[in-house]
């Protein structure tokens, strides 16, 4: 998906401007948009947040190596600002949310659009203080941060295609996780001061609270979180004297990690695959809830009803839509798929972004998908004495499927004695003879 800015960014006199691209709002597209205008009430916080995403989405974590990646998706909510991007290597997910508290004064509205973030950009923003009056102008010519140092040009930007696959799989990912531990601002900020560099050979540890704050344990620990290559936290440094409490998401075993940073009007989300070389937009954790019959119809029922809601009430959705919320959660994985809803940890809840809408992204996004579909039509999948027979594509021996059971959107004990699950199971979601029964027991 490429999305082309309206205007040029600049920084002069009157500010650093980012351009945008055109918006997509609650009233439809703009060419003009203006999502937020104000006052910082912490500026720093703001330029340093900002650079902070920069850092990670120009950073290849796996086998460590720059990149010229700096374009975050943006998103106005009315009474919050999100901006959200991905490393190079697709590994970290970064997102800053900038609450209510983080304006001083201004008028904030809706929409989505992308930025970019340049070098010179990077070294202005790097040079606004803590006591300087920052202005924020999101729209009418692009993302203006107010500063009277230096002039930058930026180019146009490109959204990766392989972000929104990603952004899919990081909100089925997150709503799986539970609460770790939660410290205050001192011991925060000693395990942000003591994050390897992003260039440091990866380490595994787990990270476990005590009395004094975190601290990092090379065998399993009760209460404790694996993380794989704590390296890619490194850029949460930049914030370190902003930093007042952080929350750790994830389990004692191998999978997804969240590290969310507590900061003055703001937010910092750092996600990490559960392998430091696995990107997220392979991840496949929304096949299951993708393979149900009527999801794409329910799923352009829903999001006609969002709004651009910081919190989706899902409750609310079910009753505007007349389906149950199980079909809610099953039509909000399809949007997650395509871009348009994320999940955020701390509220416990989906938030709706708008990106173009791509009838035809489900599918090329996932092919296993589109496999077990083939199978099911092609009858290769039939009923056998304790499970499942499903014939093998290349002429090989038939699989044999155990389905399990569905639990919230999820195969939690399907086999298949395919060399796909024999080699992931499913930590990379079901492979295409588990959606080909599951396809099938939800048309029976």
């Amino acid at each position: 998906m490429t999305r082309a800015f309206t205007s040029r960014s600049r920084v002069d006199g009157d500010g650093v401007a980012l351009g945008l691209a055109p918006a997509l709002t609650p009233e439809g597209v703009v060419e003009d948009p203006s999502f937020f205008h104000g006052f910082a009430a912490h500026p720093q916080v703001l330029a340093r947040g900002l650079l902070t995403l920069a850092d990670v989405t120009a950073t290849r974590y796996f086998q460590y190596t720059p990149s010229s990646l700096r374009d975050p998706v943006l998103t106005a909510h009315g009474d919050r600002l999100r901006a959200e991007c991905f490393s190079s290597c697709n590994g970290v997910y970064a997102r800053l949310d900038l609450l209510p508290d983080a304006f001083d004064s201004g008028e904030l509205s809706h929409g989505t659009t992308n930025v970019d973030v340049g070098v010179e950009t990077r070294v202005a923003l790097s040079g606004v203080g803590r006591d300087r009056l920052l202005h924020l102008d999101v729209g009418r010519g692009g993302l203006t941060v107010s500063s009277p140092e230096a002039t930058a040009t930026e180019r146009p930007v490109q959204m990766p295609g392989r972000w929104v696959r990603a952004l899919g799989n990081v909100a089925e990912l997150h709503r799986g996780l539970d609460p770790a531990f939660t410290v205050g601002a001192a011991p925060a900020k000693a395990f942000v001061a003591s994050l390897p560099a992003a260039t440091s050979t990866a380490r595994t540890a787990w990270l476990v609270p005590d009395r004094v704050g975190v601290r990092l344990s090379n065998r399993r620990t009760t209460g404790g979180v694996l993380v794989a290559g704590l390296h890619r936290l490194s850029a949460a440094k930049r914030l370190l004297p902003h930093v007042t409490g952080l929350t750790v998401y994830g389990a004692a075993e191998p999978g997804p990690v969240v590290v969310e940073l507590a900061l003055p009007g703001a937010r910092l989300v750092l996600g990490l695959t559960d392998e430091a070389w696995r990107g997220h937009s392979g991840e496949g954790s929304l096949l299951t809830a993708l393979a149900g019959p009527t999801v794409a119809e329910d799923a352009d029922l829903v999001s006609a009803l969002l709004a651009f809601e910081p919190v989706v009430d899902v409750p609310r959705l079910a009753r505007g839509a007349d389906l149950d919320e199980e079909r809610v959660h099953a039509a909000l994985a399809v949007l997650a798929a395509d871009g348009r809803v994320g999940w955020d940890l701390h509220d416990g809840a989906y938030f709706h972004r708008e990106l173009p809408h791509d009838p035809e992204r489900v599918e090329k996004d996932n092919p296993r998908l589109v496999s077990a579909r083939r199978l099911v039509e092609a009858g290769a999948v039939r009923p056998v004495e304790g499970g499942w027979s499903v014939r093998s594509r290349t002429g090989g021996p038939d699989h044999r499927v155990s389905s399990g059971h569905l639990s919230s959107g999820h195969l939690s004990s399907g086999r298949c004695t395919c060399p796909w699950f024999l080699r992931h199971g499913t930590g990379r979601g079901p492979c295409a003879h588990l959606l080909a029964v599951r396809i099938l027991e939800e048309t029976a």
